[in-house]
């Protein structure tokens, strides 16, 4: 191998074959409607397909539990047989919790920790032995700024977005040689339902889930390793973590509101979606529940930090 290696190939969007997960809504219905509209073959993984058919007119939808291992094989054998390939996976469904740890329940952190760490695990497993075999591929796993920016009232969340920005970059190492892009997408408050409650502009950058997709598309050209939506906000942090006293920091962070996370729950706004936070949560605790179809896509594909 030489010292200097040729990164992973560049891939189309026209004519690519494009999964997307978590795209019944938000970041993901955005990401499927813009693929689509650049002339990529888009399917999406949602636990409600009905819902993502709707949203993203043209893909091919199809049930998708990204906590479980055979669910992935299913729709990944389907789309293969389909067109011989996966070119794009944007690994996107994810849950928001917020509030105090202490009070948040077991079952809730465990469907956190499985959608927003296990899901992407899984999806990278499934997709990468036909990308490795047609030595080209490319992952966008859309993590946080969560991922980069620790939050009260955020710790599960918090170290489920910081897992998924680390198994990102290690996977990008592991699998390059083989022509494979693995790239992280942190972004910063998305205008979602999934941030009601928040009190968003202000200090805390904001964004619309339409520059969120602009930016999981603009990774094919790029192929960078993470990038933050607004692009400057992972870089200004990262600066004024380095160089900020920790006492200096406090204050900011005050000033920001940055704890605003322990008192959403409170808003009558949010209330939709804690409602089914707790539908989910119950049908992850229960397999048999789970089956009934409760939308995925409602919990997922963006939020405060995402």
């Amino acid at each position: 191998m030489g010292l200097f290696q040729r990164g992973p190939a560049r891939i189309r969007l026209d004519g690519a074959v494009v999964l997307v997960t978590g795209g019944a809504r938000g970041i993901g219905a955005r990401t499927a409607c813009a693929a689509g509209d650049r002339g990529a073959h888009v399917w999406i993984g949602d636990l409600d397909p009905d819902l993502a058919e709707r949203a993203a007119t043209g893909a091919q939808c199809r049930r998708l539990d990204v906590t479980d291992p055979a669910s992935w094989q299913s729709l990944v054998d389907e789309i293969v047989r389909v067109h011989g390939r996966i070119d794009v996976l944007v690994n996107n469904a994810g849950v928001v919790p917020t509030g105090s740890l202490i009070a948040q329940p077991l079952a809730e952190i465990d469907l956190t920790l499985d959608v927003n760490v296990r899901g992407v695990l899984l999806g990278m497993r499934a997709v990468l032995p036909t990308m490795i075999a047609a030595r080209r591929g490319h992952i966008v796993n859309v993590a946080s700024m969560a991922g980069e920016l620790p939050l009260p009232g955020m710790v599960t969340y918090n170290a489920s977005k910081y897992a998924a920005l680390g198994a990102s970059l290690a996977a990008r190492r592991e699998y390059e040689a083989a022509g494979i892009a693995v790239c992280a997408i942190l972004p910063a408050a998305v205008r979602t339902e999934l941030s009601s409650g928040a009190d968003l502009g202000g200090t805390l950058p904001t964004v619309d889930p339409e520059q969120v997709a602009d930016a999981i598309l603009h990774t094919l050209r790029s192929r960078a390793a993470q990038t933050s939506v607004p692009q400057w906000v992972s870089p200004a942090w990262r600066v004024a973590d380095l160089l900020t006293p920790e006492p200096l920091m406090r204050l900011a962070r005050g000033v920001a509101d940055d704890d605003q996370a322990l008192r959403i729950n409170a808003n009558a706004g949010r209330r939709g979606y804690l409602d089914r936070i707790a539908d989910q949560t119950r049908a992850h605790a229960e397999p048999g529940i789970r089956e009934s179809g409760i939308a995925e896509s409602d919990i997922s594909a963006s939020g405060i930090a995402e």
